[in-house]
């Protein structure tokens, strides 16, 4: 993308990456944030001030706990697990996703006039 271009998401896009992320493997936020870039091959750029925002509405709608461990160089790190609320939330809400993005695909596929 151009620098200066915009690159927001779907709403609930964002949650629902973490939520399948997570269900991989319990993350800190900067792994987490690492994964989203690293999956997406670069496309996904997610800042500080929408990841963190994100995981404490997901706390609250408790679809991820959260817990305090120490990381391999002593410092203190945050490292956030999906509940099986989250992982019925994801499994509800990808097929619906899906059929949105597809839809946008194909309003984006038709041929001018």
């Amino acid at each position: 993308m151009k620098k200066g271009t915009r690159k927001d998401l779907f709403p609930g896009a964002l949650e629902l990456m973490i939520l399948r992320i997570l269900r991989r493997e319990p993350l800190h936020g900067y792994a987490l944030v690492q994964r989203i870039r690293q999956a997406s091959d670069d496309l996904l750029q997610v800042e500080e001030g929408s990841l963190y925002p994100a995981l404490q509405r997901m706390l609250k709608e408790s679809w991820v706990t959260a817990s305090w461990r120490e990381s391999a160089s002593g410092r203190r790190i945050r490292v956030y697990r999906v509940t099986a609320k989250g992982v019925r939330h994801l499994d509800d809400h990808v097929s619906h996703f899906e059929q949105m993005l597809e839809g946008v695909r194909r309003v984006l596929s038709l041929v001018p006039r």
